[in-house]
């Protein structure tokens, strides 16, 4: 069985001149958080440090070896920070398939209960950074003279900033009668 496509219902890519035309929408960074950027800023000097590493070790011939210290801490970083805005849009896994056939009472509380528990792990993971950075003193990195605690201090900013993002969540879901488990079709823009 073959389908016939209209060709002149689709976009018209190409102008009547034979050239390709297109325009892009306009850049809107106006709705971009303070950890995006951070992590924006984590992921460039992770890049710049791995390019640097690559230039030494296969163009110079001569590998710089602080580079594989500080990219493994730039990564950490990056993905410390990054995970608040996984928070924030709260799209990290979840498994909403029960909640489907729960009573809508016990699908509340249970959302509920999620949003508690988060808020709960996440507040203890800031006290218990907190803490370890407090035992770590002036313990140094291995390559680099610099103190462990300012990877450790990059990971407690991360571990705080999903922390605020969680108690932000709740307070929508709490707002808005529902979470994203109870109708996993919406989204943290959907108010």
């Amino acid at each position: 069985m073959s389908s016939t496509v209209d060709i002149d219902a689709l976009p018209k890519v190409m102008g009547d001149d034979g050239e390709f035309h297109a325009t892009d929408e306009a850049v809107d960074l106006s709705g971009t958080t303070i950890e995006a950027w951070a992590a924006l800023l984590f992921f460039w000097a992770l890049g710049l440090t791995v390019f640097y590493q690559f230039f030494t070790r296969y163009v110079m011939n001569d590998s710089a070896s602080w580079t594989e210290e500080i990219a493994r801490y730039l990564l950490i970083s990056t993905v410390f920070v990054g995970a608040a805005i996984g928070v924030a849009k709260n799209n990290h896994i979840q498994v909403d398939f029960f909640y489907r056939f729960m009573p809508r009472w016990l699908g509340r509380a249970m959302a509920l209960l999620t949003d508690v528990m988060r808020i709960a792990f996440l507040g203890a993971a800031v006290v218990l950074t907190w803490q370890m950075m407090q035992k770590m003193g002036s313990y140094k990195m291995t390559i680099v003279d610099l103190p462990m605690n300012l990877v450790y201090g990059v990971c407690l900013a991360g571990f705080a900033g999903m922390f605020l993002r969680a108690l932000w969540v709740a307070r929508i879901h709490w707002q808005r009668g529902y979470s994203v488990l109870e109708r996993p079709e919406s989204t943290m823009e959907d108010r």
